[in-house]
């Protein structure tokens, strides 16, 4: 997991696709698939997939550096790092629309119900809009990590340790008054949202999102040898040197989400399209503004989504990263636009991925 996204930069050009598109044969759809083509060219991963929604067109292209695999690129199950958040976030606005939790609900209420909460709790809205004043990652995680940053960093972190660490931790500035982007307050409020349910996080999780949402290819763990999807391989910033599967500890609830690229489209393509989904009222709450930060208040925040204007109105997005693997969701209602794309490299100098998926959301091909 890194930062929430990265700032756009040009791409540069790398390896050819390799897979078709569905869909009809109409221009638009050849506009679309010509799009998704350039933007697997544009993307130095030995893996690349772009899976595209628009105006209900779907396409899905791949490519990359390597030979493709066994089994094909589209068919792979991939980490998603940060990009997990989204599904926290609407697994809250369920929630919340069903009255089982307060978004002012101090989390310390659920995580240590008979202490008596401090003048300034940190509530269930502080930590998924990051604005509790938690840093990045608990101080004592760091001397466990460090020998395993570029591997599994959280691996030897379990669920307890966050909640004692929260538990014990004192916010740097009062909640609610600045930014700060905190994996670990992500992951407390995991923890926070279990215990209210009295419901493991992988059970809240599948049974309140992933389940309604029809999404059989989503897991958050490594997949067994021969059970299900094949989970793709992830590799460090030299392109070549493979990556162990990720590991999450209890961390879950912040980066723990690993799909097929039809499943992550599927997640985007019901927040872009919500009538009728048995989440609707969530999925509509996820698009409220909630804060913004920023020179201009240019970035803005849903309970899920980064939220930048465009010259066709609003984008919605969330990137993430592991050790070896990246993701970048995103919907734009003005263009009733939903993609989702992966690539099986983790960037961490000249970031070809997120600028090129972005590019594509703002401006994406075909009529307007």
């Amino acid at each position: 997991m890194s930062a929430p996204y990265d700032t756009p930069r040009p791409a540069r050009p790398a390896a050819a696709a390799d897979r078709g598109a569905t869909g009809g044969g109409t221009s638009a759809v050849d506009a679309l698939t010509a799009a998704l083509d350039e933007a697997v060219r544009a993307v130095d991963a030995p893996d690349v997939v772009f899976a595209c929604a628009r105006r209900g067109r779907r396409a899905i292209r791949c490519g990359g550096t390597a030979p493709a695999p066994p089994t094909p690129r589209e068919l792979l199950r991939y980490e998603t790092g940060s990009a997990s958040k989204p599904y926290t976030g609407l697994l809250l606005g369920r929630l919340l629309s069903e009255g089982a939790v307060g978004a002012g609900d101090p989390a310390q209420a659920y995580l240590a119900p008979g202490r008596r909460p401090g003048p300034h709790p940190l509530t269930l809205t502080h930590l998924i809009t990051h604005t509790s004043g938690l840093p990045s990652l608990p101080a004592d995680l760091y001397p466990g990590a460090l020998r395993q940053w570029r591997s599994n960093p959280y691996a030897h972190y379990p669920a307890e340790r966050v909640v004692r660490a929260f538990l014990g931790a004192r916010p740097r500035h009062r909640p609610g008054t600045r930014w700060h982007y905190s994996n670990f307050g992500v992951a407390a409020l995991g923890h926070a949202l279990a215990a209210a349910t009295g419901t493991p996080w992988e059970s809240l999780l599948t049974d309140g999102v992933l389940a309604p949402l029809g999404l059989t290819a989503t897991a958050l763990s490594p997949a067994a040898p021969g059970a299900g999807p094949v989970d793709a391989t992830g590799h460090r910033a030299d392109g070549r040197t493979a990556t162990p599967p990720l590991l999450i500890g209890g961390f879950q609830a912040a980066g723990a989400v690993r799909a097929t690229p039809g499943d992550l489209l599927a997640f985007v393509e019901a927040h872009l399209r919500p009538a009728g989904s048995p989440l609707e009222d969530a999925l509509l709450a996820m698009r409220r503004d909630v804060l913004a930060r920023g020179r201009g208040h240019r970035d803005v925040h849903t309970l899920t989504w980064f939220r930048h204007e465009s010259e066709h109105g609003p984008v919605y997005f969330h990137a993430g990263a592991t050790s070896g693997q990246q993701a970048f969701l995103g919907f734009a209602p003005g263009t009733d636009t939903a993609l989702a794309a992966v690539a099986t490299r983790r960037f961490r100098l000249r970031d070809t991925f997120v600028a090129t998926a972005y590019a594509l959301l703002q401006a994406p091909p075909g009529d307007a």
